[in-house]
């Protein structure tokens, strides 16, 4: 019997091999401690770790959700012998507060990012076919389609907001289908493998000539509402939306005006703003939209890639410090 392939972790260069203050290693205790953890204690055992109860003897920390981010303040109040955090996911801004509030020049914050690209590119890719092809129209009907309608991927001008991991593996994804890839990133560094590399402020020049728009980067005060009715009204009718990063990232009242006023093409969102989106939202019935409920990986997905990344860090955390995933306080991510 074969084994069956896994994800693997794609990094941006800037966390490739990250620099970070020497820690003070001891203990490494699981909070909230949910009887769950046991592939990530296997990993932290793997790489020489101890794991051991929450304690004054306790010097490495690994948070296990997402849901009780609000609760890591008071650990960190109540511990501050703590000198290594790690996070559960890639995008940390549920715990913006509690990273900044608690930031010190001794201490490391570490989070997924970069670990779980794989899934969420495999994720975007699959939207990106789904809105060309009219999917989300004839899903919802109920009888044959008379209007003949579909654009190819093939050669189309792609722009990637973000230039992480999940960027780079969208990229390799993409690279069988001859398309132009543009990134925007904080910094107008190139990245291997892209047509060109632009400011994200530069953004606004791009979106006439893109056609297949990806929003894959981090959330932050300067993200928010990176899109909205300026930039879509900037964009040609016949372009597609993919967010797959976090809601806030799209204003969604200028999404649905984009949808339903013929400024855009489509959209597909695996992230909304409010999260879930309720029932009734008006994003729900606007045409040609694909809406996921932030399952772009799964936990089955994600576990084994996390404890991968829980491993690597652990072994710096005892010894050589070339953490990855290393989270700057000041700019949340």
């Amino acid at each position: 019997m074969t084994t069956p392939a896994q994800h693997r972790h794609v990094l941006g260069d800037e966390f490739a091999a990250a620099r970070a203050p020497r820690v003070t290693p001891g203990l490494i205790a699981f909070e909230p401690d949910t009887g769950d953890s046991a592939m990530f204690r296997q990993a932290v055992e793997r790489a020489g770790g101890v794991v051991a109860p929450l304690s004054v003897d306790t010097r490495g920390l690994i948070w296990l959700t997402y849901a009780r981010a609000d609760e890591l303040s008071a650990t960190l109040e109540a511990n501050p012998q703590i000198s290594w955090v790690q996070l559960p996911f890639a995008g940390v801004d549920a715990f913006a507060d509690p990273v900044r509030e608690h930031a010190r020049a001794d201490r490391v914050f570490t989070s997924a990012k970069g670990a779980y690209a794989q899934p969420v590119a495999e994720h975007a890719l699959g939207m990106i076919i789904a809105l060309l092809r009219a999917f989300p129209r004839r899903a919802r009907l109920t009888r044959w389609d008379e209007q003949i309608i579909g654009t190819s991927l093939y050669g189309l001008r792609v722009t990637i907001v973000g230039a992480g991991g999940i960027a780079r593996e969208l990229m390799r994804l993409l690279d069988p289908f001859g398309v132009e890839v543009t990134i925007a990133r904080r910094t107008d560094h190139p990245v291997a493998g892209a047509h060109q590399t632009l400011t994200a402020d530069r953004l606004p020049d791009v979106l006439g000539t893109t056609d297949v728009l990806v929003i894959a980067a981090a959330h932050t005060a300067q993200t928010t509402h990176l899109m909205s009715t300026r930039e879509f009204e900037r964009m040609k009718p016949e372009a597609v939306v993919v967010n797959i990063a976090r809601g806030p990232l799209i204003d969604a009242a200028a999404l649905e005006h984009a949808l339903r006023n013929g400024l855009i093409a489509g959209a597909a969102l695996d992230v909304t703003d409010p999260e879930p989106l309720p029932e009734g939202h008006p994003l729900w019935s606007a045409p040609n939209i694909l809406i996921t409920p932030h399952q772009a990986d799964t936990p089955e997905m994600t576990a084994p890639l996390l404890a991968v990344r829980i491993e690597h860090n652990v072994r710096a955390f005892l010894g050589d410090g070339r953490f990855v995933g290393v989270v700057d306080s000041s700019a949340g991510y």
